[in-house]
């Protein structure tokens, strides 16, 4: 998780923060973690995962299946 998104992720409340841990551990056990996801237009690399009204905005690297969280935002504001 970049430094960025972890700030993020402490401020949100905690049943979110737990929501988001079910989703990060389901992406780890994933064998293709694009099932989950959807791209993001003008960027295949970046994919975005819904948590309710929050988006994890992540880059997926399949030569080692590396999921690195970069963003987490309210939809309003996270894909500015």
């Amino acid at each position: 998780m970049s430094p960025e998104a972890a700030k993020e992720f402490r401020k949100l409340d905690n049943t979110i923060q737990k929501r988001i841990a079910v989703l990060v551990d389901k992406i780890e056990a994933s064998i293709n973690p694009r099932f989950s996801g959807k791209a993001l237009k003008g960027n295949d690399k970046e994919w975005r995962y819904r948590v309710g009204d929050y988006r994890l905005v992540c880059e997926i690297k399949d030569r080692e299946v590396i999921v690195w969280i970069v963003r987490i935002g309210h939809r309003r504001e996270v894909y500015r």
